[in-house]
Formats: C-alpha cells, sequence, structure tokens
C-alpha cells in the first residue's frame, strides 16, 4: 500500500516485475485485487517483492515532482494480446507531459479503426501511472475516461503540466 496524492495504492509484484497498481485501494478494493492475484498467479501474495519496493520509491519521486521515467521492470502477465500491445506502446512512446488520442494510438499499433478498443485496453490497464493511461485523450480534446475517475486523471496531467494546476 501507497499513500499518494490521488490516493491510496495497492502495488503487486512478482519476480519479474510490477504486476498491478489498484487506485482508490480501500478494503473492498484490496480483497478483490488480492482474490485477483491469487487467482492469476495461483499462490499467496507475498510482502517485500523488490520490483514493488522500487515503484513505491519511483511513485514517490513522481508525485513529489522528481522523476519522469518510470524505470521498475514490469510483469505484463495480466495483460495480453491487443491491450497489451497497446499498452506497451503507450508506455514506450508517450512521454511525460505529452498526451495521445485514442485513434492515434489505434494507429500506431497497425490498427486503424480501433479507437474504441484503444478506449477497452486503457481500462483494463494493471498497471495504471506507470503504464500512463492518463494520457490517452479524445481527439476533440476531451478527458475521455479514467478508470480511476477523473479527478485522478485531471490531478496525474496537471502534475505532468498537460492541465493547469487546481486552484483548490
Amino acid at each position: 500500500m501507497l499513500e499518494t496524492p490521488i490516493g491510496p495504492l495497492l502495488l503487486a509484484g512478482t519476480d519479474a516485475g510490477l504486476a498491478l497498481v489498484v487506485f482508490h485501494a480501500d478494503d473492498r478494493a484490496r480483497t478483490r485485487s488480492l482474490a485477483r492475484l491469487r487467482g492469476a498467479f495461483g499462490a499467496e501474495p507475498v510482502a517485500a517483492i523488490p520490483a514493488v519496493e522500487t515503484a513505491a520509491a519511483e511513485l514517490v519521486a513522481y508525485f513529489a515532482g522528481e522523476l519522469r521515467d518510470f524505470t521498475v521492470p514490469l510483469d505484463w502477465s495480466l495483460s495480453s494480446g491487443f491491450n497489451e500491445r497497446v499498452l506497451r506502446e503507450l508506455a514506450a512512446r508517450v512521454p511525460y507531459g505529452t498526451v495521445v488520442g485514442y485513434q492515434d494510438l489505434a494507429d500506431r499499433v497497425g490498427e486503424p479503426g480501433a479507437a474504441r478498443a484503444v478506449g477497452a485496453a486503457m481500462g483494463s490497464n494493471p498497471l495504471p501511472v506507470v503504464v500512463p493511461c492518463h494520457r490517452v485523450v479524445e481527439s476533440g480534446g476531451g478527458l475521455g475516461g479514467f478508470g480511476g475517475g477523473l479527478e485522478t486523471k485531471r490531478q496525474l496531467l496537471a502534475l505532468e503540466g498537460v492541465l493547469p494546476q487546481p486552484l483548490f
């Protein structure tokens, strides 16, 4: 668990890397997420995974405005197929302080016309913030959706200088 300016985050990983970031990790979200992890990996979660410790330190630095690029290794086990391709493209080629449209991201992975599917891929992102689905916006300038809530998306984009900081 990590307390952040956008609320508590649950971080989980494997020996391969960070596997899951959960927004607004209250008791209910933690219970649901731990059950998902048990089902996906066939084992009980354990504490002190190095990738989780690295991710926590990097997220603290990110929220302090001191980190722009995450280096924690990622375990993509909770994503596959089209969703994984889109998320890997997003992680690799949409840098801090920039945004990309759903359609542009679909074009980048060779799937023109798949803007809605890109939206679904963003909703399935098991690694939000680290794999920056908050940087995907509507082509007309709207924020689009966001699994962590639109206010969280606004806060993350403001942190990165894409949107003005809230007045209050």
